[in-house]
């Protein structure tokens, strides 16, 4: 058994692992990584933002000819025909590049040791690796961080262990699609995904168990959303709970569910599940250090970072939400500066943007109308649809809306959510707003460019100034 010893140790070499070696080097810190389960990089360059979004944009591209709003431009009645197994392929060659060139090179650029296998605490800063190439290598660390990650939870379903299922990790080697598919969960994985599936031929029907999809943003941003997606063929069924999973004769999956009518029966080919994700902090010995974690399995950490045992850290999604692949990075070298620096760096939570990245994009940050009314017990808020903003009219796309939520008695900006083609490019300014308690007439002084969907914020702004309705294109 070999002993190799290091300033910092880290489990896991996702987003949260490299930022934090990145922190570390520059701080002339010795590092080493153990890594098992996905390759380097994580979720979000393997099985998560970089292959759903690829796979988005060709789900986008196979349905320019449904979606084109222009009379001058006609297409052939026929649905293209896409070649799923050329995509995912396109979409390997994509994953490896930028594992290679943003995770294989840079650990070896901060000259950052990587251990192959599953990493286990043997005492407060040692882990040993229990299996995997490395087996039987012990690291000690002046500091451990923890950044293991999440992987997809598969709801308590009574049948779901014994049928086949997919998830956002395992779709993406299936080389075959299905006719027909289930999706149980309207989060942004189901949503995401639905979208991919039905705009590439496959009958999608989106289960979700609250009254709208996206239940943990804005009420009407799931609303609108799902009128999209059901517009566009998706069979969203809200209020919807399965009750058990089945198989046919003919291997079809079958899904009980309580509705609001009663029970109603689902069939499909193939169920694809969508319920979350869980922390990886299963069986990694946090309990021997004392390490404590919550009911879901998350590690438990202070607003440094730090765990209960001074000596360890932890970062990413296995400290639970918001499980965002920036987030992971900003936590992994923060608990760094904290734990060698003594920094008492922090994240406010409140300014860290959300997008899901259908089409329309969906994005939020901040304070959402039913958080402040709980708070103050009054709202300040305006909303504009898309509809009313130029460029929108201009390329015939007016699908979503904008609302800004201000405090009402500094005018400081305190939410901005959308549903709209281009949110996630328009949430970065709103995310300023709010970190920055910029007030509405900030923003209204702010010159946009014309025409641009960014003005939709301004013109949300506006609103709380003028009647919109009668305003001209570039009123000040």
């Amino acid at each position: 058994m070999s002993n190799r010893e290091y300033d910092l140790v880290i489990l896991g070499g996702g987003a949260g692992a490299f930022a934090a070696i990145t922190e570390a080097s520059e701080r002339g810190l010795s590092t080493a990584m153990v890594n098992t389960g996905l390759p380097l990089g994580g979720t979000c360059v393997n099985v998560g933002c970089v292959p759903s979004k690829h796979l988005l944009a060709v789900a986008d591209a196979a349905d320019v000819p449904r979606s084109n709003p222009f009379e001058a431009i006609e297409y052939d009645a026929d649905q293209p025909h896409v070649d799923w197994e050329a995509a995912l392929e396109e979409k390997d060659r994509l994953v490896a590049s930028m594992r290679e060139q943003n995770y294989v090179s840079v650990a070896d650029y901060y000259e950052t040791d990587i251990y192959e296998g599953f990493g286990q605490f043997e005492d407060d800063t040692t882990i040993e690796v229990v299996n995997g190439a490395d087996e039987g290598t012990r690291l000690r660390g002046q500091k451990v961080l923890v950044a293991t990650g999440s992987s997809p939870h598969i709801a308590p379903i009574d049948g779901i262990e014994d049928v086949d299922y997919e998830t956002s990790e395992t779709i993406l080697e299936r080389r075959e699609l299905p006719e027909s598919i289930i999706i149980v969960g309207g989060g942004y994985v189901g949503c995401e995904w639905g979208q991919i599936l039905s705009r590439l031929g496959v009958d999608v029907t989106l289960l979700q168990r609250s009254s709208y999809v996206l239940s943990g943003m804005w009420e009407d941003l799931g609303r609108d959303l799902q009128s999209h997606l059901r517009d566009e063929g998706i069979t969203v069924i809200t209020g919807a709970t399965p009750d058990e999973v089945t198989t046919s004769e003919n291997g079809d999956v079958i899904v009980d569910t309580s509705v609001a009518s009663g029970s109603q029966e689902f069939t499909a080919d193939t169920l694809f599940v969508a319920t979350g994700v869980r922390p990886n902090t299963e069986d990694i010995g946090l309990q021997a250090v004392g390490v404590e974690t919550d009911e879901q399995g998350a590690v438990v950490v202070d607003e440094q970072f730090q765990t209960s045992n001074p000596d360890v850290y932890a970062a990413g999604d296995c400290i639970g939400s918001p499980m965002l692949e920036t987030v992971a990075a900003k936590e992994g070298n923060h608990a760094v500066k904290n734990a060698f620096g003594g920094e008492g760096a922090t994240i406010d939570y409140n300014s860290v943007p959300m997008v899901v990245y259908t089409s329309p994009e969906v994005a939020s940050v901040g304070t959402t109308e039913p958080e402040y009314m709980d708070e103050h017990g009054t709202c300040t808020c305006r909303t504009v649809q898309m509809e009313d903003v130029p460029k929108a009219k201009a390329v015939e796309d007016t699908r979503g809306l904008v609302q800004v939520v201000k405090h009402h008695e500094t005018d400081e900006i305190v939410g901005v959510h959308m549903v709209g083609p281009r949110a996630a490019d328009m949430i970065p300014e709103a995310t300023l707003a709010v970190k920055y308690g910029l007030t509405v007439d900030d923003i209204i002084d702010t010159v946009h460019p014309f025409p641009t969907f960014s003005e939709a914020f301004k013109h949300a702004c506006q609103a709380f100034r003028r009647d919109t309705s009668t305003m001209s294109c570039c009123v000040e």
